[in-house]
């Protein structure tokens, strides 16, 4: 297995090949889910300790808001990486927009960032996107430090892990050590426009839909590596159009080289943990949905804020 990224402890090669390789969609807070889901698996047990021995998890960011406790599923998180590693396994994940989100209304709060039309904030856009003040009450500067450390791509015997269905990732570097390094040191010292503009660039979605979809996949891998790209972010029932309480597993779709993990957990859908490679045969896709060939690459905030 080789694993690039710039996380603390994750770069170079790790030459564990045979340990099982778990990764989750978006949670948004939704903690009791999330312990299920993970039960399932095999990866925690009844009290929600590390269970998984040697296997490899990764979380593909979005822990919070829209749902109940996204400060429960930061701690759950934050204790499985230790808790996984004393047993010879790992837990790790990659940050989300709503991540950024977070540690921008944390950091900058009521500070002003221009939207198309005028102005808003952080807290404003925080609110309009799900936030809840309980979640913001509970985060401490400890939880802030370890999420502004984490990375935001990470390549995994040959998966190409990120949030965003969007090859905006490209715009902080041609390499995944390059992007990872780069966001890193921003969020090391975080300033709000900078800010703005990465939770910005990582709202953007549906690059690898409709007739471009399969080259804008291929191009994104060929640049950053990895043979398919695993992303959250885009619940699939807004790919398919299909209704949440439906959605059973991940989306395979743009010629078989991507995989959706996002089950729309806030719509009513399941919180996917998916064990790699597939090894049911993926269903066939659906047809496109009169939205699949205008989904742009960029969504304004005040245009789509549900999406965001």
């Amino acid at each position: 297995m080789s694993i690039a990224s710039g996380a603390p402890g994750t770069g170079g090669a790790v030459d564990v090949e045979d340990a099982p390789l778990y990764v989750v969609g978006d949670v948004h807070g939704h903690l009791d889910e999330l312990e299920a889901a993970l039960r399932e698996q095999g990866l925690i047990d009844e009290e929600a300790r590390w269970s998984g021995g040697a296997a490899r998890l990764w979380f593909l960011g979005d822990f919070t808001d829209r749902g109940p406790d996204g400060i429960g599923v930061v701690e759950l998180a934050m204790r499985l990486a230790e808790e996984a590693s004393a047993d010879g396994g790992s837990s790790r994940m990659l940050l989300g927009n709503h991540e950024i989100l977070l540690l921008g209304v944390y950091f900058f709060g009521d500070h002003p960032v221009p939207v198309a039309g005028g102005a808003t904030t952080f807290r404003e856009i925080w609110l309009r996107n799900g936030g809840l003040q309980w979640d913001l009450d509970r985060f401490t500067d400890a939880q802030a430090q370890w999420l502004a450390s984490q990375p935001v791509a990470a390549v995994v015997d040959g998966y190409l892990l990120i949030h965003s269905d969007s090859n905006a990732y490209l715009e902080y570097g041609s390499t995944i050590e390059d992007i990872d390094g780069e966001i890193a040191e921003m969020l090391r010292d975080p300033e709000p426009l900078p800010c703005w503009d990465l939770f910005r660039n990582l709202t953007r979605r549906g690059a690898f839909m409709g007739e471009a979809g399969a080259n804008a996949a291929a191009d994104l891998l060929g640049e950053l590596g990895g043979r398919h790209i695993v992303h959250g972010h885009t619940p699939i029932p807004y790919q398919t159009g299909e209704d949440p309480s439906t959605i059973n597993g991940p989306r395979v779709y743009a010629d078989g080289q991507v995989i959706n993990l996002d089950g729309g957990i806030y719509l009513g859908g399941p919180c996917l943990v998916a064990r790699l490679p597939l090894t049911e045969r993926p269903p066939a896709p659906a047809p496109p949905t009169a939205d699949e060939e205008t989904i742009g690459m960029v969504y304004d905030i005040d245009e789509d804020p549900e999406y965001d």
